[in-house]
């Protein structure tokens, strides 16, 4: 029988012990979600753990790199849904999980700048199209490709410009209405429908117009989101190792990442 490691990875020369991992998922087995957590010992459950073990280590990750700047923790709403789209899965359980994640994410995306590919021309239309949009993010290809509207989830009425680059380019390219991806990016492989609003924004939210409201705020928090993405990915990359059996859940090499379809 293989032994079962003592850690899930490292943080630089930091051991992070499966205790961390053990504990996190007993809370979930205990919780609310439990019903729809994988039977234990299966592959969906081992793929579990290695996601829990990429939030254990950002979380660590995070803490160890605020403790070095003397940053204090940061308390926080949650994320909508299309933040936590942006940021992907995993940063975003563990900014929901730990003020240093949020600490970092402050001190990261404190000096962002909107990318000039983002900013609108200087002659808009105040009231911008928006659309209903479903919208699912997978971690590979295959999985991606084979899904269907019921697998994705409402994200509201949105402007296209408001979703990762890629994906609203793809969906701009498509008629509304049709089932639109895989897209890949740096945050996985999306998949969307987006079916025209009739309603303007000022109808639908509430908000007075583009011009009079700050507008450009919505594109500087996806700017944030991406450079803090962006960041952490580097710093995961050079600094965490991980562990035989705690492999990246979307790792090819690892036996519990294919895919059966009947």
């Amino acid at each position: 029988m293989t032994a079962v490691p003592a850690e899930i990875g490292y943080v630089g020369d930091r051991p992070v012990g499966r205790e961390a991992l053990d504990r996190r998922i007993a809370e979930l087995r205990a919780g609310p979600s439990r019903a729809a957590l994988p039977t234990p010992g299966s592959a969906e459950d081992r793929q579990l753990a290695r996601w829990l073990t990429q939030v254990i280590l950002t979380e660590a990750l995070c803490e160890d790199e605020a403790g070095r700047l003397g940053l204090a923790p940061v308390d926080g709403p949650p994320l909508d849904r299309i933040a936590a789209v942006e940021l992907g899965s995993v940063n975003a359980a563990a900014y929901h999980g730990s003020p240093w994640v949020r600490a970092m994410y402050r001190h990261v995306t404190a000096t962002a700048e909107v990318p000039a590919a983002w900013r609108p021309s200087p002659v808009r239309d105040d009231r911008e199209t928006r659309y209903l949009v479903l919208h699912g993010l997978f971690e590979d290809r295959e999985t991606a490709r084979t899904a269907t509207p019921a697998d994705l989830e409402p994200l509201g009425a949105v402007t296209l410009e408001s979703l990762p680059a890629a994906l609203a380019a793809a969906l701009r390219s498509r008629p509304p209405g049709e089932l639109t991806g895989p897209v890949g990016d740096a945050l996985g492989w999306h998949v969307a429908v987006a079916e025209r609003s009739e309603l303007d924004v000022a109808a639908l939210d509430g908000e007075t117009p583009a011009s009079e409201s700050g507008a450009g705020a919505p594109r500087l928090d996806a700017a944030r989101r991406l450079a803090f993405a962006r960041w952490i990915d580097e710093k995961r990359a050079a600094t965490v190792r991980l562990v035989p059996g705690l492999e990246h859940p979307g790792d090819p090499r690892q036996p519990d990442n294919h895919h059966k379809h009947s």
